[in-house]
């Protein structure tokens, strides 16, 4: 299939899904329980990520319940929806993306906790937020390099919200992403956005494409053990950035 004529009909596949996503937000939601919501997050997840040509790869173990804090490397748009597919989570993100059009709507649906990133006193009370949400048993997701990489190298990870696992005493995870060509099985940068690229532009790229293959590669969970956020925030820059080249 030309390369056009295949993102058309793959961006034709993601507008559907995308309105089935807030069909099922507006009439279904309110009257399910938090674990069938979180099931539907995820099967939801699934299906764009078919839409958009991409299958789903795990390796290693996701966690089977919380409370546990899931550290990843950040490499495109997809990476949530990759995420959610692997395992349902709650994301922690940029208050700009709650005002989104649908990707809003979407993203508050799945559970998405929000930081003004400018303000320290909302730091702060994100931490709080995070801290409470992993007492109650939940599993959260964080980049902590906040913002997307090339994939070639894993930028600095910020420490500062690894501050509610220490605070809750919490297990993290680190987990690695990677997208490959599903048929030369070579590291894919069609998904990637970084730099001076745009977002459209990305997408685009990512449905054109012919195969992407997304892999999820969880390792092994982490307590403290004393260490302080910034310590282990070394610690697992070095997990993740094994885990993303294996």
């Amino acid at each position: 299939m030309p390369r056009a004529l295949r993102a058309c009909w793959r961006v034709l596949r993601l507008v559907l899904h995308a309105l089935l996503g807030l069909w099922t937000v507006a009439l279904h939601f309110p009257r399910l329980p938090p674990d069938q919501q979180q099931a539907r997050v995820q099967a939801w997840s699934l299906g764009l990520l078919a839409c958009a040509g991409v299958t789903l790869e795990l390796r290693g173990s996701p966690p089977q319940g919380g409370p546990v804090l899931l550290v990843a490397n950040h490499l495109s748009w997809l990476d949530i929806p990759v995420m959610h597919a692997a395992r349902y989570c709650r994301f922690i993100s940029k208050s700009d993306v709650q005002g989104w059009p649908i990707v809003g709507t979407l993203a508050t649906a799945a559970g998405t906790l929000y930081i003004e990133r400018a303000s320290r006193r909302d730091a702060l009370r994100m931490v709080a937020s995070m801290r409470d949400a992993l007492l109650a048993g939940e599993v959260l997701a964080v980049f902590p390099e906040g913002t997307t990489g090339d994939g070639r190298q894993l930028l600095p990870f910020h420490a500062n919200l690894l501050q509610a696992a220490v605070a809750a005493d919490a297990p993290v995870q680190p987990v690695g992403l990677r997208f490959l060509d599903s048929s030369s099985g070579a590291t894919s940068f069609a998904p990637s956005f970084v730099g001076d690229e745009t977002l459209l532009g990305s997408i685009w790229r990512t449905l054109s494409a012919p195969g992407i293959t997304a892999v999820v590669h969880f390792g092994a969970i982490e307590h403290a053990q004393g260490r302080d956020r910034r310590a282990w925030s070394q610690a697992l820059h070095a997990a993740v950035d094994g885990l993303r080249q294996r």
